[in-house]
């Protein structure tokens, strides 16, 4: 069998858990080696940056800007108390979508492979849950269409980020999980530059929001495109019984130590860093006391500097995790530097310290989105269920934006603003020692 051969049967990167006799069928190969890719593969790296660029410029534009916009139209004095009541409502529908849509996509079967009609049709359902938001008029029906939303969002995710378990050998995992870092810094800091200029009222909310609809449906077509994978149809399917439904759709049990201190170390930078961005636009408005116009300018600024500083440490971290086979500890570091930088806002209600966390979670944020999915790859307790396993990580998100917002919420309402970022430092610095603690990988 020759070295392209391997590589095009390995791309597809599917699983199977029977072994049905059919003889047009294939046996499932799990992964990429290194030497059946001696190329880094930029094709795919491409697709993995426009994906999760597109999918973030939605996501975070409209929970983080948009989202509390209309809420502060629609009901003013119950903002503080709806936005964790928002987040932890979409964190249960999303945590099922999540692992139910990973471990489908992991036993799919279709002339485009097993990720690619996952991400196309849930890209669509993102975009028309993105519609009927805009147009939602009162706040319960908000909160029906985010539910919604993030059932379809996390639908998109799982199955995407499992490309780089599928089709990356582990030569490659650093440098094209860097092309991952820079799609999420795109997506995570550019939504705040174009929400920015859609918060004076709620018709420029709603018309903010669908751009951000379009924006979900083109980078769920133009993603897949790029990365072009291939068909599966001919693998053998999965034969649905109790030992099948164990291993595709359970929690890991075996051989997952590393793993589960990964996806608590994630939860807990998620966690701190929401702290903040769920709180961003009332920040500058109730603590620091801007006007509308100077709220658009902070959070245009803020977005500006996360965006810059995410994207040039994210090219510098991810190759250099290859070249020195290190991921554990630039993980672990740049966790704890996001705590570092929000202790700032705790010492003055200025805008200018708020910038200078963005300037230390910027840099923090683009190491971090380097080499974070090559860690999170490298502890996956079985290459088979990459996809839900993955999702079981993503999870980590979800759970983070939900108890970040939560937490504030609960501090602002107590304590008050101030209090809220000594809370953040503390939780990143725990993620950050518990991520310290993984074994597996230096």
């Amino acid at each position: 069998m020759t070295a392209q051969t391997v590589m095009d049967r390995k791309a597809a990167g599917t699983t199977a858990v029977s072994t049905a006799s059919a003889p047009e069928t294939k046996e499932p190969i799990y992964g990429v080696n290194n030497a059946d890719q001696p190329k880094l593969p930029l094709r795919l790296g491409f697709g993995l940056l426009v994906g999760p660029a597109c999918w973030m410029l939605a996501y975070v534009g409209v929970s983080a800007t948009l989202l509390p916009a209309k809420l502060q139209f629609f009901a003013p004095d119950q903002k503080v108390a709806l936005i964790p009541l928002f987040s932890t409502i979409a964190m249960v529908a999303a945590t099922i979508s999540n692992i139910i849509a990973g471990a489908l996509s992991d036993i799919t079967r279709t002339r485009f492979g097993s990720r690619t009609p996952w991400i196309v049709c849930a890209s669509f359902a993102c975009a028309i849950m993105f519609v009927w938001l805009a147009f939602s008029s009162t706040w319960p029906m908000l909160l029906v269409t985010w539910t919604l939303y993030n059932v379809a969002l996390n639908c998109v995710t799982a199955p995407m980020i499992a490309q780089l378990s599928d089709r990356i050998a582990p030569r490659w995992r650093g440098t094209i999980s860097s092309f991952w870092g820079i799609g999420m810094a795109i997506g995570n800091y550019g939504s705040g530059l174009i929400a920015a200029r859609f918060i004076a009222s709620n018709d420029a909310a709603t018309t903010g929001v669908l751009i951000f609809a379009v924006i979900a449906a083109v980078g769920g077509v133009i993603s897949p495109i790029i990365m072009r994978e291939p068909g599966n149809k001919d693998v053998v399917r999965a034969k649905f019984d109790h030992d099948a439904i164990k291993q595709y759709f359970m929690f890991p049990t075996r051989n997952c130590r590393d793993y589960y201190l990964a996806l608590a170390g994630k939860m807990l930078m998620v966690t701190g860093q929401y702290v903040i961005v769920g709180y961003q636009l009332y920040i500058f408005s109730d603590y620091m006391k801007l006007d509308s116009d100077a709220q658009t300018a902070a959070i245009s600024t803020m977005s500006l500097i996360l965006m810059i500083t995410g994207i040039v440490f994210c090219v510098i971290a991810g190759p250099l995790s290859d070249r020195f086979h290190r991921i554990k500890a630039p993980v672990a570091i740049t966790t704890i530097m996001l705590g570092v930088g929000a202790f700032f806002p705790f010492f003055d209600a200025e805008p200018w310290t708020m910038f200078a966390y963005a300037l230390i979670a910027g840099i923090g944020m683009g190491a971090y989105n380097a080499v974070d999915q090559a860690l999170n790859v490298a502890v996956l307790p079985d290459p088979k269920t990459a996809a839900k396993d993955l999702g079981i990580i993503n999870m980590a998100n979800t759970l983070g934006q939900v108890f970040g917002p939560a937490i504030a919420g609960l501090v602002i309402s107590t304590i008050g603003y101030r209090a809220m970022f000594p809370v953040e430092t503390a939780i990143c610095v725990i993620g950050g020692l518990l991520i310290l603690a993984v074994k597996r990988v230096k």
